[in-house]
């Protein structure tokens, strides 16, 4: 497989099964799945196809910078591409950040409704039209540049339930595209605006940084860039 996935997550894994069906296009392969905490769908999904997996609890760690260079050390062994957080329900560290791209999805058409209660603020809002984003993820919380949207209309009678159902559905099959179209074509970024579409580089461009991503991760107290 060329273009190589690390996901993370925190819960039953449902983005996460989207993106292990979708390698059979053979866009992108997920290389290794990592989690939060122990026991959880995710990680069975993952082990079911024998995908590697790993776990970094905070709480193993003496405070979030040690378990933020943690994390990064073990997604920097299995050399991704991208990484994806597919529910993760961790705040992403510097050292990650500075490593790796990473992709999250957000149940709401940002910047409106960022947070943990998307949905909910949502209807508590009285909108008509709702959605979801794949961005970047930056240091802020659901702040990072947008990559796509897609609408989703709020109909009468919709509970968070409901419509949160209606909304992972899009969810899925827009993470999926997007990923997809990241991994064929490549992307850039200029201030806040992605776009995805080849820019004349060598397509093994992606992987030397990897490289240079893992050999920086493994250094205690070096640099990423």
């Amino acid at each position: 497989m060329s273009f190589r996935l690390v996901v993370l997550v925190s819960g039953s894994g449902t983005n996460l099964q989207a993106l292990l069906d979708a390698t059979a296009s053979g866009d992108f392969g997920v290389v290794a799945v990592g989690a939060d905490r122990h026991g959880i769908e995710g990680l069975t999904r993952a082990g079911r196809v024998g995908v590697p997996t790993f776990v970094e609890q905070v709480s193993d760690h003496a405070n979030r910078d040690e378990w933020d260079e943690s994390l990064a050390v073990q997604i920097a062994a299995h050399k991704p591409d991208l990484v994806v957080s597919a529910g993760f329900m961790k705040i992403l560290g510097p050292r990650v950040l500075a490593a790796f791209p990473v992709v999250n999805t957000h149940p709401a058409l940002l910047p409106a409704f960022p947070g943990a209660h998307a949905v909910r603020d949502a209807l508590a809002y009285g909108v008509r039209l709702t959605g979801c984003t794949v961005h970047l993820v930056d240091t802020g919380v659901d702040t990072g540049p947008v990559i796509a949207q897609e609408a989703v209309a709020v109909r009468e009678g919709d509970d968070e339930e409901t419509l949160h159902e209606r909304i992972k559905t899009v969810e899925r099959r827009l993470l999926v595209e997007v990923v997809g179209r990241m991994a064929r074509d490549g992307w850039t970024v200029t201030g806040r605006t992605v776009r995805i579409g080849r820019t004349g580089e060598p397509r093994d461009a992606s992987r030397t940084g990897r490289e240079e991503s893992f050999q920086q991760c493994q250094e205690p107290g070096g640099t990423t860039k």
